[in-house]
């Protein structure tokens, strides 16, 4: 069987529908052209390759904490989306309550965006996305795990991280914030996207200088923490990129069918609570 005829969830993608939700006045960054992703023209996406499901990541980017675009989406999915929203640090557990019920399953920590000291005092977030049964989907970059892992690891939530962690192109796999990684998938709280090669390595497709990281987290995560996601529709990426290229890359780095099921399949539906 074909990887396009695999099922699939795809565990990190954008809905960005500016028409329809402008952005906020306050963004640092507005994607444009072919950045935008109205919900429409992922669907379609998603009948071409075979994505039944897919995880929609707020972005800080057009949003900023604006979750509307991405409650819409969810909304008017029919049960294939669940989302990730950008809250404050001082949300209310009555307001992470709603967006549960909106079929919100975590929230986002972008400390490459907002840096790492905007999170250090998140300590009662946290433990009220522990409480609520909700996991934080962390995006960091280079070494700023070795300062937030304290803190993720302390507070008992589930954690899911985005693009392989991001480490630092040529920094190889000893580097301080990829073994912080490495070692959070011992808490057995911890999952990772296998997402993003283009934010982390120096080469152009098919990025294989990212695939010593990615072969690491498969060997510490194990394919039974490990989620295939695409980043469409790409924001910020330095080169055009689609979704069938990547998942032939993921076909070459797992080709055991029964692994890529795990990775495609099995582990995002355990992690997002998607039934049948």
């Amino acid at each position: 069987m074909s990887i396009f005829d695999e099922p699939k969830v795809d565990a990190h993608c954008h809905v960005l529908d500016p028409a329809r939700f402008p952005y906020a006045p306050d963004v640092a960054y507005r994607p444009s052209g072919q950045e935008i992703g109205p919900l429409e023209q992922y669907l379609q996406v998603m009948d071409a390759y075979g994505i039944v499901h897919a995880l929609l990541v707020g972005p800080n980017s057009g949003y900023g904490l604006d979750n509307r675009c991405l409650l819409d989406a969810v909304a008017r999915g029919g049960g294939r989306f669940r989302g990730v929203a950008v809250v404050r640090n001082d949300i209310g557990r009555d307001e992470l309550v709603r967006l549960r019920e909106a079929g919100v399953l975590g929230v986002a920590f972008n400390a490459t965006v907002l840096g790492v000291e905007h999170y250090l005092q998140a300590g009662p977030l946290l433990r009220h996305l522990a409480d609520l049964d909700l996991f934080v989907s962390v995006q960091v970059e280079h070494d700023q795990l070795v300062a937030l892992r304290p803190l993720l690891e302390a507070s008992g939530v589930r954690m899911l991280f985005d693009h392989c962690g991001r480490p630092r192109a040529g920094g190889g796999i000893a580097q301080p914030g990829f073994q912080a990684l490495l070692a959070l998938a011992r808490t057995g709280r911890a999952a990772v996207k296998l997402s993003g090669y283009q934010k982390f390595s120096a080469l152009p497709p098919p990025y294989e200088d990212a695939w010593v990281f990615v072969r690491a987290l498969l060997d510490a995560y194990t394919p039974d923490a490990c989620l295939w996601a695409s980043d469409w529709p790409f924001l910020k990426s330095p080169v055009h990129l689609d979704v069938g290229p990547l998942l032939r890359q993921l076909e070459r780095l797992v080709p055991a069918a029964a692994d890529r099921r795990r990775i495609l399949w099995d582990t995002p539906r355990r992690w997002l609570r998607i039934e049948g």
